[in-house]
């Protein structure tokens, strides 16, 4: 069987590609090799998909070639894909600034793309699962479970790592490397912390537990809700910093972003000589939240009868938390996958790889990793729709 095009992966990158080029007049198979199309677009933003930021910018993303993105983003941008989806009727709401969610379902997204490949004529399917790659004259050979495809264009869009119960595999980088691509080092990223168990005692209790964060790594910080779990620290603040974070590295929270701890507690000792430390804190976070940090950090009594320096070391402890996480939950919960086959291996206009001729690679495979918040579906569209005007 011959096809102008094959896109290996039904997600959003593969979804996007397949329908651009089929929208060309091209011959379009799209390969999934699991039961369902668009898993992990089903599963993303709690089940209302955030499809996209509207403040994406290529300063958003974490890769080698910091600017690799700028190409694909500025040819397909947020207000693009909000036209396609305003085109579908799909109705939704901005829940915090710049993050578009879906009104009702992520099933509605999935139908929009589904939809968009049935009118450019793409052919799906699922259950699919490619064995072998090899180069032929005029463009490429595939060995499937459903038998031979010669094709002309092949795309892969099999993702990253990550969500491995949604169809993640590492095939895109064997593929990389069969081709002789480098492929950086991987790690889990939009991932909650594990913590040591000395720790976790303390921290498990107070499970589903929020408060607003400042937390800091390696240069880089985040201001966002932190939350607690029974399995150590989760919310989009940790979630945003695990992408800085390696192992053995410390990160440093601020409990307290918007409060002067020190003065505040200063002019507190005076109002309120009487009261506890963790009475007054409750005012800023949750009581119980007080008052487990001020029993594991051994602040008791009356307030008033902090001196100077005992008000400062409470304000440096609220203010600058630091702590070595044990490690991440790792891919099978992870957002994304940081890292993967270095930019430098592909064009950054068509997506095509250098060393392999007509062999494309989009979305989270490639070293491109977006912040929380909708930028990894948006480099997906930008990917998926700037190789689809190529292949």
């Amino acid at each position: 069987m011959k096809y102008d095009v094959v896109v290996i992966g039904g997600g959003a990158s593969g979804l996007m590609c397949a329908a651009t080029a089929a929208y060309r007049g091209r011959k379009v198979l799209l390969l999934e090799h699991t039961k369902k199309i668009g898993r992990k677009i089903l599963m993303s933003g709690g089940g209302r998909c955030n499809f996209t930021h509207l403040h994406n910018t290529p300063a958003n993303f974490l890769s080698g070639n910091a600017h690799f993105c700028k190409s694909a983003l500025s040819r397909f941008s947020p207000a693009d894909f909000v036209d396609l989806v305003d085109r579908h009727g799909v109705e939704y709401h901005e829940k915090t600034p710049g993050q578009l969610f879906c009104n009702e379902s992520s099933k509605e997204m999935l139908q929009v793309l589904l939809t968009e490949c049935e009118w450019a004529g793409v052919e799906l399917m699922t259950e699919t699962s490619v064995f072998d790659v090899t180069p032929v004259a005029g463009g490429y050979q595939l060995k499937t479970s459903r038998g031979q495809f010669n094709v002309d264009s092949l795309v892969v869009a099999t993702g990253g790592l990550s969500i491995p119960n949604g169809g993640a595999t590492g095939f895109a980088y064997d593929i990389a490397e069969q081709f002789g691509m480098a492929v950086t080092a991987r790690q889990a990223a939009l991932v909650p912390f594990t913590l040591q168990p000395d720790l976790l005692e303390h921290i498990k209790p107070l499970s589903g537990v929020s408060q607003w964060v400042t937390v800091t790594c390696n240069g880089m910080h985040f201001t966002e809700n932190l939350l607690l779990t029974h399995r150590g620290l989760s919310g989009p603040a940790i979630l945003q910093i695990s992408s800085y974070w390696h192992a053995g590295d410390a990160i440093e929270i601020d409990l307290l972003p918007q409060l002067a701890l020190e003065d505040w507690l200063k002019d507190q000792r005076t109002q309120r000589p009487k009261a506890e430390l963790r009475t007054l804190l409750a005012k800023h976070m949750t009581k119980r939240l007080a008052q487990a940090l001020c029993e594991l950090w051994g602040f008791e009594g009356e307030v008033g009868q902090y001196s100077n320096a005992r008000v400062q070391e409470v304000a440096q402890q609220f203010k600058c938390w630091r702590m070595k996480p044990s490690g991440t939950e790792g891919y099978r919960t992870a957002e994304v996958t940081l890292g993967g086959i270095e930019t430098d291996e592909v064009s950054s206009k068509t997506f095509e790889a250098k060393k392999a001729p007509g062999l494309y690679f989009i979305g989270e495979c490639l070293d491109v990793t977006g912040h929380l918040g909708g930028h990894n579906f948006q480099w997906a569209w930008a990917s998926g729709f700037c190789a689809g005007q190529f292949v």
